[in-house]
């Protein structure tokens, strides 16, 4: 366990970070893996079924990882403030909500799953590809839940280590499962789905097994599943404004995907790499916010708000060296990143998914204050202006997919991200501006 109120602010958030973002390297390591080997064996009509439905998937599963970050600031918030008694209600809790929630999501989404397939504007010829995957990845979604409150729960009294070796195994464990589901079981793009939910389930066990085995202080008894108002209310509050945070923002990446559906495959298949591109490079981004959060938690639970603005700074600083790096990288070798990730040749695929790479990494700066400030934001309990935030972001993009899309085509989704970055960057900033002057009295 490790207590973020005492000691150098960066110094202590680079060492929680650092093993997550190696941890989460190697996650995209695998999708990137996972794109390429179908692209590489099933060609470029099923990965761009794969590519039509990923921005869905992405919403799913972005609903179950903003909900689990956010049982694991209430876990946090108690840890730091030494509330033994509710920091076990609020892993009780967090189990709780996260199972039920996630099983009525399941069932709600195989229900409506054709209809917003065709609200995506999905081809025909993709469909019945579209939907082989995405349902296998519905069906998992309990094994998503499950590791990421386990791993929630372990970061939110600072053990990051553990998360970052079970995400190398998985990875590894998904790769060898793609070969075997797709190539030797001939499973086709249901199989890198499989493969996926089977990797994620065996990671979530051992997870739980860690957690059983090394930490007394997170195990729970019947009577930690007491209805506790205060604590149920917490979990409940803070975490279903993180999984909203996050479904607003990945809504509106969804609603673009609509758009680009309409482009043809050759344009989705670059897309998708450009995605997936583009998940790597904001690995810093996502990783600093969740330890944003859990360290902004610690130390508003210890009462020690100056901590939280200096660590908040100095994370944005820290996160701009890569950025640079990220943008160099960009235009040197654009088209080589595309072509690595999707295994294609076209031409058209890689100019179009090195521009859209290269013009939104000029602009990680907006991305990077917004992912900093945001969560540390979430960390204190300040759940309002974050989604004001992410309902801004939500408009932008649902704005320019239907009017800006069908006039000037994928230019329209390239710019998108940057307008919706600095459009979500002005109520954080005012927010933040406000509690720090409030919190210092």
């Amino acid at each position: 366990m490790k207590d973020l109120t005492r000691g150098n602010p960066i110094k202590l958030i680079l060492m929680y970070a650092l093993p997550l973002v190696i941890g989460q390297l190697f996650q995209q390591f695998y999708t990137l893996v996972d794109v390429r080997i179908v692209g590489e064996t099933l060609g470029e009509l099923p990965l761009a079924a794969v590519g039509a439905t990923t921005p869905l998937a992405d919403f799913l599963i972005g609903f179950i990882n903003g909900m689990s970050n956010g049982f694991a600031i209430v876990v946090a918030t108690y840890f730091g403030a030494r509330d033994k008694a509710n920091l076990k209600r609020s892993v009780a809790s967090s189990f709780l909500v996260g199972a039920v929630s996630t099983l009525l999501f399941t069932g709600i989404s195989l229900i409506f799953i054709k209809p917003i397939l065709n609200v995506l504007q999905i081809e025909e010829e993709l469909m019945p590809l579209a939907l082989q995957y995405i349902c296998v990845l519905i069906v998992g979604l309990i094994f998503t839940a499950f590791y990421n409150v386990c791993a929630a729960v372990l970061r939110a009294v600072g053990d990051t280590a553990t998360p970052l070796i079970l995400l190398i195994v998985s990875s590894f464990l998904n790769i060898g499962l793609d070969y075997l589901f797709i190539l030797g079981l001939d499973l086709g793009v249901a199989g890198a789905a499989v493969a996926t939910v089977l990797s994620q389930g065996i990671c979530a066990a051992a997870c739980m097994i860690r957690i059983l085995k090394r930490y007394p202080l997170l195990h729970v008894s019947r009577a930690d599943f007491a209805y506790s108002p205060v604590v149920a209310g917490k979990v409940i509050s803070i975490g279903f404004s993180m999984a909203l945070m996050f479904s607003l923002v990945n809504m509106g990446t969804l609603i673009l995907q609509g758009a680009i559906n309409t482009f043809g495959p050759y344009t989705i298949v670059a897309h998708t790499a450009a995605r997936k591109a583009t998940m790597v490079f904001m690995v810093p981004n996502g990783i600093f916010g969740v330890a944003l959060a859990t360290f902004s938690g610690q130390n508003y639970g210890a009462k020690k708000y100056d901590r939280i603005w200096q660590g908040t700074k100095q994370s944005i600083m820290v996160i701009l060296i890569w950025d640079l790096c990220m943008a160099a990288l960009s235009w040197l070798f654009g088209p080589q990143i595309i072509s690595l990730i999707s295994a294609s040749t076209e031409e058209s695929v890689l100019s179009t998914g090195a521009m859209y790479i290269r013009i939104d990494t000029l602009f990680y700066f907006l991305c990077t204050s917004v992912c900093c400030i945001r969560n540390s934001l979430q960390g204190i309990g300040e759940s309002l202006m974050t989604l004001v935030s992410s309902f801004a972001e939500l408009m932008c993009k649902a704005l320019i997919a239907v009017f800006l899309a069908p006039k000037i085509g994928y230019t329209a989704i390239i710019i998108c991200e940057p307008v919706a970055w600095a459009v979500m960057l002005i109520p954080l900033v005012i927010r933040w501006r406000q509690l720090r002057s409030s919190l210092k009295r």
